[in-house]
């Protein structure tokens, strides 16, 4: 039904199109004196225009009909994937640049060349038009974080005492894992924010033809599921995107800024930037260094050597957390577990490292 209903309109359409097109060429004609038509041949020529027209409308109307519904559904998916959010504020940057439009092409109007005023006042139409609808979706998230400079400090403090600082997830810190664990034992709170732009580029690991980076990539999967289905902490995704800027790390510190939250992350390099930037930075290898236990020179363990050391007669074991010892006079006991007293510590960037002798060999010295 709603098909005839349409290939009725076109055809009407096609009809009046045809008259119009008749009309057009008549005036031609009757300008430029170009040839004189009696009046039974005018309507003629309209009615010739507005059946030929109507009855070709007609015949092409279900390519036409199917065009439009096609071009339809496609703009339709678009418009699903685009946040609302997004809808709403291009909108109203439309209606700003329309408004910005009018007042520069109002003093147009006088310009004696009639085409000249119509061209320019289209251009400068469709260039503030656009420009609104860029500059809407584009800055929505400054939008946002200038509507939040307008509450109170009180009102900030408050809204962050209920729902905590957001935590924005660095590709590495979830591809690491460890974040699960930190979050499970509850020393983390607030919201784990989760941007688009990290997934893909999860997703874009996952799928790498490279065994490594998508047994990593498929790991950082994972990892996020454990995290939403196992845990408490509120997981949220963030949709919107950066279109101006393009590295990853950079989006990253500015959803931060934007969000007044935290970066998570144990990427050495990020946190440098970060922290020339301002944006607070939790490092998940400097909470590990931090949680060691601490050892002092002169103290008393058992560990079991594992393999040689660098130097002669060196051998070396590792604490349950990782920490390498360094065992003077260790290469005998390769395999065997033995009391050991630290004689140093040596704390570096890549982390802690003790260095000990076998208690026997201490006995023996005193």
């Amino acid at each position: 039904m709603l098909n005839k209903i349409a290939k009725g309109i076109l055809t009407i359409f096609g009809c009046a199109l045809g008259i119009g097109i008749a009309w057009l060429i008549n005036s031609t004609f009757l300008r430029f004196n170009i040839m004189f038509l009696p009046k039974y041949q005018e309507i003629l020529i309209y009615l010739f225009g507005g059946l030929g027209f109507a009855i070709l409308v007609y015949l092409l109307s279900g390519k036409i009909i199917a065009g439009i519904v096609k071009v339809t559904n496609s703009i339709d998916n678009r418009l699903q994937q685009v946040p609302i959010t997004n809808v709403i504020s291009g909108a109203f940057g439309l209606i700003v640049g329309l408004i910005i439009a009018y007042l520069i092409a109002s003093p147009l109007s006088q310009i004696k060349f009639a085409w000249l005023s119509g061209i320019l006042t289209a251009i400068i139409y469709l260039l503030f038009g656009y420009l609104g609808i860029s500059i809407g979706i584009k800055r929505i998230d400054e939008l946002k974080w200038l509507g939040n400079l307008k509450k109170s400090h009180k009102d900030r403090d408050i809204e962050k005492g209920k729902l905590g600082v957001p935590k924005v997830l660095d590709t590495s810190v979830i591809i690491d894992g460890r974040i699960f664990d930190i979050c499970k034992t509850g020393f983390i709170e607030g919201p784990l924010v989760i941007p688009n732009f990290v997934l893909k580029e999860l997703r874009h690991i996952a799928d790498s033809s490279d065994t490594l980076k998508r047994n990593r990539g498929r790991r950082g999967l994972d990892i996020l599921n454990r995290i939403q289905k196992e845990l408490e902490v509120p997981v949220e995704v963030w949709e919107e995107d950066f279109d101006d800027i393009t590295e990853v790390d950079s989006k990253l510190l500015k959803l931060a800024q934007v969000l007044d939250g935290k970066v998570v992350t144990n990427d050495y390099n990020l946190n440098k930037v970060a922290e020339f930037q301002g944006v607070p930075v939790l490092n998940i290898n400097e909470l590990a260094n931090a949680v060691k236990p601490v050892v002092l020179p002169g103290e008393e363990m058992s560990v079991q050597v594992i393999k040689d050391g660098k130097e002669m007669g060196q051998g070396v074991a590792y604490l349950d957390d990782g920490t390498m010892i360094v065992v003077d006079g260790g290469k005998k006991h390769v395999g065997e577990t033995i009391g050991v007293m630290v004689t140093s510590v040596l704390q570096t960037a890549a982390g802690r490292m003790i260095f000990a002798k076998p208690k026997q060999h201490m006995d023996k010295v005193v």
